[in-house]
């Protein structure tokens, strides 16, 4: 849910993006200045706590060994830079543009697609193979690396092991099970302790995006274009999955941020199946300290080659084809896209879990976590960014999601699964192509 509320909010500005031809001018990119000439860049990115205090980081790292280059940061909401760079890329002019943007990842395909000569080629940056997998998808097109892979939506089940204990379970119950077995011990969690297994927002879809892509599998084809939602088997056993949670009595509903929070907070939760960047909101309440633990996510128990891992949300970092690219580059070079020394320090002081995997290796994802029994949580999480299944988001991913929001709707309210996806399909087919 994080960073993922706000982009919602965006998604008719790319799907109408996304219909539009690239007449892009590559203005000021004739040239450009050379990184040992060029003495100021600016960055855009979203959230002071988390991605700006990363960028800040980087901003100080490349200083020590570069002092004369000035890093301007700016902070924009998301929505904003999503909205900013349509307007301005589909004009064909770049004047105000940035020359480093943060993007996130399930919208990267509609910019590097909708505008193709506006982003400047990193393939001499980035080492696709240094990345986990599932980065790279997003990141290219056409075989040439855009992005440098940033922080990881790598998943993970945190779980309240008092609770468990209570219900007659260990913390060994919840290794590698599926989403079945989860349920059923949701049931006895319920009956024996009262609380709710998780919570669930019908009108966000975070939850089933997990789970298909434990299964390599998205709301598209892997074109990234072409809908794949009736006859999509991840998809439509996420859904009966969803609903049976829904009506087996273990769900406590929200209907937003606050509420998600509020309810693992006060303990109404015994788990929270969701992206590691919800740590440092449950370690928040220093109460519960020593009760928290995290286990590998649930499979599709149905779907073949379901794994136990998984993704929600993150984002990665491109370049702007506009003066003063080589020198926003080679800042991307020596910091997000190579330094692992820096990246211990981004996990510490921000609690960014890398996608560079060297960066696994350092003393900071080796550090057991107190609060989490001693367990080392990060690098768990490292070692199941490796795992996650390569999917392609495409263009439209919350195009489509507005749709399946209401075909949900549908089926927990009594309409034949089939029927749902088979109308959600007709619809996407409709407004996307």
């Amino acid at each position: 849910m994080k960073k993922l509320v706000t982009v919602l909010l965006a998604g008719f500005v790319l799907l109408s993006a996304s219909a539009c031809s690239s007449g892009q001018k590559e203005s000021g990119a004739s040239g450009g200045n050379a990184a040992s000439s060029t003495k100021e860049i600016t960055v855009w990115a979203w959230d002071p706590a988390f991605n700006i205090a990363a960028m800040n980081i980087a901003k100080e790292t490349y200083a020590k060994e570069n002092p004369d280059l000035t890093v301007n940061i700016v902070e924009n909401a998301q929505a904003d830079i999503v909205q900013k760079l349509n307007t301005g890329l589909n004009s064909g002019s770049t004047k105000g543009l940035p020359n480093i943007v943060l993007i996130e990842d399930y919208r990267a395909q509609s910019f590097l697609q909708a505008y193709p000569d506006a982003f400047y080629d990193l393939s001499d940056v980035v080492k696709a193979v240094d990345f986990a997998d599932y980065k790279i998808g997003p990141t290219s097109i056409d075989g040439k690396q855009y992005g440098v892979p940033f922080d990881s939506g790598v998943t993970g089940m945190y779980v309240r092991t008092d609770y468990l204990e209570q219900a007659g379970y260990s913390l060994d119950d919840m290794q590698d099970i599926d989403w079945k077995q989860y349920i059923e011990i949701g049931k006895a969690v319920k009956e024996k302790t009262g609380k709710s297994l998780l919570t669930l927002d019908p009108n966000d879809l975070g939850q089933i995006r997990m789970m298909i892509q434990t299964a390599g599998a998205w709301y598209t084809e892997q074109d990234g274009q072409t809908p794949a939602i009736a006859g999509n088997a991840a998809l439509k056993e996420a859904f009966e999955l969803y609903k049976e949670m829904m009506d087996s009595g273990i769900v406590k509903i929200v209907s937003d941020w606050s509420q998600f929070v509020g309810a693992f907070n006060s303990g109404e939760v015994a788990t929270v199946p969701t992206g590691n960047w919800i740590t440092p909101s449950i370690k928040a309440e220093a109460s519960q300290s020593g009760k928290w633990a995290v286990a590998p996510m649930p499979k599709l128990p149905a779907t073949e080659g379901s794994v136990h891992a998984s993704n929600l949300g993150g984002s990665s970092w491109y370049v702007l084809n506009i003066d003063g690219k080589e020198a926003a580059a080679e800042f991307l070079a020596k910091t997000f896209a190579s330094d692992v020394e820096m990246y211990q320090t981004l996990n510490t002081e921000v609690g960014v879990i890398a996608t560079l995997k060297a960066a696994a290796e350092g003393e900071a994802y080796s550090a057991a976590d107190d609060y989490f029994q001693g367990q080392k949580v990060v690098s768990d999480f490292a070692a199941w960014t490796e795992q996650i299944p390569n999917v392609n988001y495409g263009m439209n991913t919350y195009a489509i999601e507005d749709i399946l929001v209401v075909a949900m709707q549908d089926y927990l309210g009594g309409k034949d699964v089939d029927s749902v996806l088979a109308d959600a399909q007709s619809q996407a087919e409709t407004q996307i192509h």
